[in-house]
């Protein structure tokens, strides 16, 4: 079955391998376009909810559907700043190295056996790589700032980064180890029986702690701290600049919920009872659930300090991620 699954739906369509890479490119960039506002409109409507309060009403006339879009238009018409002391190429440049990372990460999600951009044999292996390099554009947006505030947001980011990464890249290696494959249609495929939430329920929390705090969302968001640094590495930009940084924080949710789906919710798979319905459609319920779980957090917890964010990880989720990797293997080794 996973051979079969090697052609995507758009290669039966097209012919001509050029129209094939850019078609897909094409619809990568819609789906990362698309997905974020729809993220960013449920986390104004549930944070309101949540405090007891409306949220957006009227942009769009219904329920302030279309508020996100009038932001955008809003961050386009604002002035470009950049800084006197600033470094001006890479201050411009960090946004997009911010955000180039996170479109190439749903290029290896399937939404099902053929609905995919790649199925590459070392699937989790590009996500791993491609989840770390998002920083980097954190830390030029920081240094290049020129303001001590800036700097010292970028710092926190990296500090964060190496330490959540490490239970990250354990928690999906332990789910490598159970499905025998680097891919992530192969990963799916293997949860035919059962999701692996069942057999590794503490990876999975580990995995989804681990991408919020890499993410910087709260209560994980000391790299942006407004009460503290007033808003870390973005504090000088404005303008478009800057919502390409929110919209790479969004695309990031909706990127690590659907990665965190496959990995460990069967992915495109639905229960025996409910094959009914349409692979695509249970792969978009279940990151849309992850991504509500992390906007939860959000409106619950409060923000952890930078000793205890670090303590954590290094004595709490890292110990938990060997110790899975262990269990797996011994069991791996004796069924």
């Amino acid at each position: 079955m996973i051979a079969q699954a090697g052609v995507s739906v758009i290669e039966r369509w097209i012919s001509s391998y050029w129209l094939v890479i850019v078609a897909k490119a094409a619809v990568v960039l819609v789906f990362f376009l698309v997905a974020p506002l729809l993220v960013g409109y449920m986390e104004h409507k549930v944070l309101a909810h949540m405090q007891s309060r409306l949220g957006p009403m009227y942009a769009g006339r219904f329920h302030g559907w279309a508020q996100l879009i009038a932001d955008g238009i809003k961050f386009v018409q604002k002035e470009d700043v950049i800084p006197r002391a600033a470094d001006p190429w890479v201050f411009s440049l960090a946004p997009g190295v911010a955000m180039i990372p996170y479109i190439a990460l749903f290029v290896v999600v399937p939404f099902s056996d053929q609905i995919f951009a790649l199925n590459l044999d070392v699937g989790i292996f590009f996500v791993m790589a491609m989840s770390s390099v998002s920083v980097i554009g954190i830390l030029m947006a920081g240094w290049a700032s020129a303001n001590k505030f800036s700097l010292m947001g970028a710092l926190r980011a990296a500090a964060q980064l190496m330490a959540y990464e490490l239970p990250l890249v354990l928690a999906a290696a332990s789910v490598v180890m159970q499905a025998g494959t680097l891919s992530m249609i192969g990963i799916v495929e293997a949860q035919e029986r059962y999701w692996f939430v069942l057999s590794q329920p503490i990876g999975f929390l580990i995995f989804f702690v681990a991408a919020t705090a890499e993410l910087s969302r709260p209560p994980f968001d000391m790299p942006i701290a407004d009460s503290e640094i007033i808003f870390g590495a973005f504090t000088e930009y404005t303008g478009l600049k800057f919502a390409f940084f929110l919209l790479s924080e969004y695309g990031g949710i909706v990127a690590f919920s659907a990665i965190a789906s496959v990995l460990y919710l069967g992915g495109y798979q639905a229960p025996p009872l409910l094959s009914a319905i349409p692979a695509p459609v249970w792969m978009a319920a279940k990151v849309a659930a992850l991504s509500f779980l992390i906007i939860w957090l959000r409106a619950t917890y409060p923000r952890l300090r930078e000793d205890q964010l670090q303590r954590f990880s290094w004595l709490l989720l890292i110990p938990l991620a060997l110790a899975q990797i262990l269990v797996v293997g011994v069991v791996k080794v004796w069924v």
